[in-house]
C-alpha cells in the first residue's frame, strides 16, 4: 500500500528547502496520532481544548487507588482516540498500572507508575486489525 501520510514531527527545515516531506503508512499515522494524543495534555491545544487525555491530570495523584486511575485513563483515552482519530474504529484500550522500583548510586530507591496503554482497534480504510502499545511514567519519584 502507498504511503500517503506525514511522518510526525514534520521537518520544518525541509518545508523550508521546499524538500519532499517523509511518509508513513496509515497504520504508522495512526500509531503517530495516538501518541500524540496521550501525550497532550486537555487545553494544551488551542485550537481544540479537547485534544489529549487525562494522563496528565492524575500524573501527581497518589491518592486515587489504582483501579480508578486505570479507568480514568482507560475512559478518556477512548472516548479521545474515538473522536479524534477518525481512521480507527471499535477503539478498545487496556491499561495497566504498575509501579517500578529504581536504586540510584546513593542506595536510595525510588518508586515510580507505569502505565502501559495498549490500544487495539480496525483500521476502516483497509479492514485491518490494529494495536499499539504506549508506555509512560507517572507520579513524583519517591524516595
Amino acid at each position: 500500500m502507498a504511503s500517503n501520510y506525514y511522518q510526525i514531527p514534520l521537518k520544518a527545515g525541509k518545508i523550508i528547502r521546499n524538500k519532499e516531506l517523509d511518509k508513513v503508512s496509515i497504520k504508522q499515522s495512526v500509531v503517530s496520532f495516538i501518541h500524540l494524543i496521550t501525550t497532550s495534555y486537555f487545553g494544551e491545544c488551542h485550537f481544540d481544548e479537547s485534544f489529549g487525555c487525562s494522563i496528565w491530570n492524575v500524573d501527581f495523584d497518589n491518592l486515587t487507588s489504582t483501579n480508578k486511575l486505570r479507568n480514568i485513563i482507560a475512559d478518556s483515552l477512548v472516548e479521545s482516540i474515538s473522536g479524534k482519530e477518525t481512521r480507527l474504529n471499535r477503539v478498545k484500550v487496556d491499561v495497566k498500572i504498575e509501579q517500578e522500583e529504581f536504586k540510584n548510586s546513593s542506595n536510595l530507591n525510588r518508586i515510580r507508575k507505569r502505565v502501559d496503554i495498549k490500544v487495539n482497534g480496525m483500521i476502516s480504510q483497509t479492514s485491518e486489525p490494529f494495536s499499539c502499545l504506549e508506555r509512560f511514567y507517572i507520579a513524583p519519584l519517591s524516595f
